[in-house]
């Protein structure tokens, strides 16, 4: 590499001062390559050896280094790499005049972006643009350096390298696909890469008892999904992009900017419609569309990668596919309400077998066909909701003194949730709810006193008392909730309460939405007001066909 000296090379007029950007890239499959354990001490070596250039080919005073730019772990086919599109807004804001990298290939893995960023903004924006590698590029002391031959045939090498590269990237992550292995960056929310093989995957004990509260409020206890995020957000516990955070992992994606670390209806919907809880590994559902288009793409069905037993399951399979008929049902929540209403998603109009809808009027509601009342094209069908859950239960526990032996499935089926477990959980998150609530109040404390020493402004003082004053809030409100789930779950005892009440009579003394889940498939609304209902478990005096 020719080691050029700027006093004779340059042009001795308008002497320019250079303000530098390093701009260096590592990507996964360099580090694989080359079987580098740490990424930085390679991203360390390339910032060196710019470092020893820059000071062996500038003349001292006539430079700086404004800052350095690493992509680390990032393909050289995106020019949408944060730190190049940092570097490339220094340049456009003035900050930067001097872009020095160690080779092309480190800027660029696509011919077209490389000859657009050279041939268009380089000169446009008046930027010295320095490859040291091969071939040798100074756009201010050579000019033509830029023109010669060679920088596209290199262009065109570096890009079929990364169309190489990505082939044998995609063959090698399809063939652990269908063995089952873990690709991920990241694993699952309730899971944890396996310390001694991280295509391998082990319970998250403290996350994975946030999932199986999640499936048993929805599938048993009637919450919606806005009231499950409401009450997870109640209670204090982190959403998965939080919860990654809090345990060291380095998560980011492209929303992670506007996260707040609260639950959503749409971060409950993806944890309960997502397989991998039954010990099923799918993988393959997106794929970008090739080395050039990093555009995620949705893949069909027939073409995931599906292979079952590969880790432990954190719910079982008869919930799991419960809660996706649920999803599937309508049921919406009245404004307010955390839960849906016990027959919610099950009562369906005879006429025209569609769902029927609830509405309260003076004081009475009742379910209704709007297919007849919105576009009379069906007949009349409309009941009370009390009739009707009446009439259900008494049917059902009709059905349940006939069935020989539903006594002891009904035993299983509402078979209590380890409170000692929940309450355990429960009470550590208050504890550190506490830690955090005692910490904030010392700061507010001791802020005043710092003020008051002149450590403070009165302007710092008074920004920092209202951000300590909402973060003591939030945490007293977060401890509050814990201590009332605390107490609900104490004063319930030590077994689920309908259990209790059904193991006295024998029978079920009032509907529940866990009961309605297990026995009922829908339930047939009549023009006369008679019902017909679907169970999910065999009538003992039906006559064989």
């Amino acid at each position: 590499m020719p080691r050029l000296r700027k006093d004779r090379n340059m042009p001795a007029q308008n002497k320019t001062f250079w303000k530098i950007g390093l701009y260096i890239r590592l990507s996964k499959e360099d580090d694989k390559k080359n079987g580098i354990e740490d990424d930085s001490e390679s991203v360390v070596n390339q910032e060196k050896i710019l470092r020893d250039f820059t000071a062996s080919y500038f003349e001292p005073g006539t430079y700086e280094v404004v800052d350095i730019f690493p992509d680390d772990g990032r393909t050289g086919t995106d020019t949408a790499r944060p730190e190049f599109r940092r570097l490339v807004d220094g340049i456009i804001r003035g900050d930067i005049n001097c872009m020095i990298i160690k080779s092309l290939a480190r800027g660029f893995r696509n011919l077209a972006d490389q000859q657009k960023f050279l041939e268009e903004f380089v000169p446009l924006h008046g930027t010295r643009f320095i490859n040291t590698g091969h071939p040798f590029i100074d756009t201010y002391a050579d000019p033509r350096s830029v023109s010669g031959l060679e920088v596209p045939i290199r262009g065109m090498f570096n890009e079929q390298f990364a169309a190489a590269t990505s082939e044998e990237v995609r063959k090698t992550f399809n063939m652990k696909r269908e063995r089952g292995e873990f690709i991920g960056s990241f694993a699952p929310y309730g899971y944890r890469k396996d310390p001694d093989n991280k295509n391998r995957l082990l319970i998250d004990d403290e996350a994975a008892e946030t999932v199986r509260h999640i499936f048993r409020w929805f599938v048993y206890e009637g919450y919606s999904k806005r009231g499950i995020a409401e009450r997870l957000n109640q209670i204090g516990e982190p959403n998965p992009e939080a919860y990654k955070k809090k345990t060291g992992l380095k998560y980011k994606n492209p929303n992670s900017g506007i996260n707040d670390g609260l639950w959503s209806a749409i971060t409950v919907t993806r944890l309960l419609q997502n397989a991998m809880y039954t010990g099923v590994m799918v993988q393959g559902k997106y794929r970008v569309v090739n080395y050039k288009v990093h555009k995620q793409v949705n893949v069909p069905e027939e073409e995931w990668f599906i292979v079952a037993g590969t880790h432990e399951a954190i719910i079982d399979q008869e919930t799991f596919e419960k809660a996706q008929l649920l999803q599937r049902r309508n049921t919406r929540t009245s404004p307010g309400k955390k839960t849906v209403s016990v027959m919610a998603g099950m009562v369906r109009c005879a006429g025209c077998q569609k769902a029927m809808h609830r509405k309260t009027a003076r004081n009475i509601t009742y379910y209704h066909c709007r297919t007849y009342t919105d576009k009379k094209t069906c007949s009349k069908h409309t009941i009370r909701q009390d009739n009707l859950e009446a009439a259900v239960l008494q049917a059902l526990q009709i059905q349940i003194g006939l069935a020989d032996g539903l006594a002891g499935e009904m035993e299983r089926i509402q078979a209590a949730p380890d409170l000692r477990q929940e309450s355990k959980h429960l009470s550590h998150a208050l504890l550190q709810a506490e830690k955090q609530l005692n910490r904030h109040r010392d700061a507010s404390d001791s802020l005043y006193m710092d003020w008051k020493g002149g450590e403070l402004t009165r302007e710092e003082y008074r920004r920092m008392k209202t951000k300590l004053a909402g973060q003591l809030r939030r945490f007293a409100e977060t401890a509050s909730h814990l201590k009332a789930e605390i107490q609900l779950m104490t004063s319930s005892g030590a077994a689920d309460p309908f259990l209790t009440a059904f193991l006295k009579h024998k029978n079920i003394p009032a509907l529940n939405r866990g009961i309605v889940i297990e026995l009922i498939d829908a339930v047939w609304v009549h023009e006369n007001g008679k019902i017909t209902i679907d169970v999910l478990f065999a009538d003992p005096y039906r006559p064989n066909n």
